[in-house]
């Protein structure tokens, strides 16, 4: 599944159980769950870099949401909200989104089991020092009941071109429902499948152990990641020329355009990781992996160091894609 599945992350939701639950809780108490987070976690081995979104700017924040260290959600409750990063952005623990911690950690490609160990890990750092809200014959209580239980999101990044183009992603979602999970977009709940890409995740935490939705989660991406390989070489057979030509179209455009908004660049960014995937472009996966990230907004503007206008993002945008083809050469 390398080819198709770009990332695994482990979400745990959970709360403690003497503070109120948003959006009871007050901007005091919020202080004090950043605080004891904060105190808890202080003798980690790892670098972590703590960052209160109070006074952050805005594009600051929108870069930390298209590297998905932090949710959409967060910037909803900018009094209290902050994050803490490890410095290799494997693991970001969001505190007062809603709930009082989202801790999540991500691992590259299929790789569950190792976002779940780091996720818990940090999980075991706080229960050492602290007590979360917890029911016996429940689980874990949240602010949303959707994840009392386990309070566990497993998710994979799927990179799913065939099936969105010849209309397949209706009965992978329907896939999905039947056993518990959904199909969402690049930046979850309520997002677009900017880039023919998916988030696969858990839709029940209830009722389930950790170890059972992960393999539920694994099982599918599997199931779903055979079916997208199968038309991509069906695909291929039927008219070479064709497909091949869709892909190196984009290639040159992207190595030549002066000038690129974000949705022309994921549409020819979804063919450039196609071709690359099936070893038909001089690219690798992780180099369109990289570029996925470093040609969104707010880190074309991060990368640039100044402000820049829509026309001159689109521009220096660009410039970042044509150093990424170029192996780093302008």
């Amino acid at each position: 599944m390398s080819g198709i599945v770009l990332s695994s992350r482990v979400r745990l939701a959970r709360n403690y159980e003497d503070l109120p639950f948003s959006p009871r809780i007050t901007p005091g108490q919020g202080e004090q769950c950043v605080q004891r987070t904060l105190d808890a976690l202080r003798e980690l081995p790892e670098i972590y870099t703590f960052m209160p979104l109070r006074g952050m700017e805005d594009n600051e924040k929108k870069a930390l949401v298209e590297s998905h260290l932090i949710s959409p959600d967060l910037l909803k409750n900018e009094e209290n909200a902050a994050v803490l990063i490890r410095d290799d952005e494997k693991i970001s623990v969001m505190m007062n989104e809603e709930d009082h911690l989202r801790i999540q950690a991500f691992a590259p490609g299929e790789n569950l089991s190792e976002a779940a160990e780091n996720a818990f890990s940090i999980e075991d750092a706080l229960q050492k020092r602290l007590s979360f809200a917890f029911d016996h014959q429940l689980g874990y209580l949240t602010a949303c009941p959707t994840n009392t239980g386990t309070g566990m999101r497993a998710s994979m990044m799927l990179h799913l071109p065939m099936l969105t183009i010849l209309k397949q992603m209706g009965k992978v979602n329907q896939l999905a429902a039947k056993i518990g999970l959904t199909i969402r977009g690049i930046y979850g709940e309520g997002s677009e499948a900017q880039g023919n890409l998916y988030q696969l995740s858990n839709q029940v935490t209830l009722g389930r152990t950790e170890k059972e939705i992960a393999d539920t989660v694994t099982a599918l991406a599997h199931q779903i990641a055979e079916m997208e390989q199968a038309l991509r070489e069906k695909t291929w057979e039927k008219d070479s020329v064709a497909f091949e030509d869709q892909l190196f179209r984009s290639y040159g455009l992207c190595a030549n355009a002066r000038r690129m908004a974000v949705k022309e660049f994921m549409v020819h960014w979804s063919n450039l990781r196609l071709g690359a995937a099936m070893e038909k472009l001089p690219l690798t996966v992780e180099t369109c992996d990289r570029l996925l990230t470093l040609a969104q907004p707010a880190h074309v503007v991060k990368a640039a160091g100044i402000s820049l206008s829509p026309k001159e993002t689109d521009a220096y945008r660009c410039e970042i894609i044509r150093r990424a083809i170029n192996g780093g050469n302008a």
